[in-house]
C-alpha cells in the first residue's frame, strides 16, 4: 500500500544538527533506510519538514519508518494513505455508491 509520511522537524533539534555539522549525514542515513519512491524537502507549519512516499507492504512496517525520525530529529510523523487512479478504479465506486447511496 502506498503511503504519504508527512514529516515536521523542530526547528530546535535540526538547528542543533545543523551547528555540528550532522544534518545531512543523519537525513542521508534516514532516507536510505527508508527506500522511498520519492521525498520532498518542504515547509511545515513554518518549520522544516518533508513528504515522503513509501510502499508499507504491512503495518508492522509503521515503526522502522517512523522511530528514525522520532528518535533522530524528534520530528512528528503523520501517515496517510494514498491511491493511484488506479486503485480507485480498482475500489469498486459504482458498487458502494448503489449499496449506500
Amino acid at each position: 500500500m502506498r503511503v504519504l509520511l508527512h514529516i515536521t522537524i523542530p526547528h530546535r533539534t535540526f538547528n542543533a544538527a545543523m551547528k555540528d555539522g550532522s544534518a545531512g549525514s543523519k537525513l542521508n542515513r534516514i532516507v536510505e533506510a527508508s527506500k522511498p519512491e520519492a521525498i520532498y524537502f518542504t515547509e511545515m507549519a513554518g518549520g522544516r519538514g518533508c513528504v515522503m512516499v513509501v510502499d508499507l507492504p504491512d503495518a508492522s512496517k509503521i515503526p522502522a519508518l517512523a522511530e528514525p525520525w522520532f528518535l533522530t530529529f524528534e520530528a512528528s510523523v503523520e501517515f496517510r494513505v494514498a491511491m493511484s487512479p488506479e486503485d480507485l478504479k480498482r475500489a469498486g465506486l459504482d458498487e458502494v455508491a448503489k449499496k449506500w447511496g
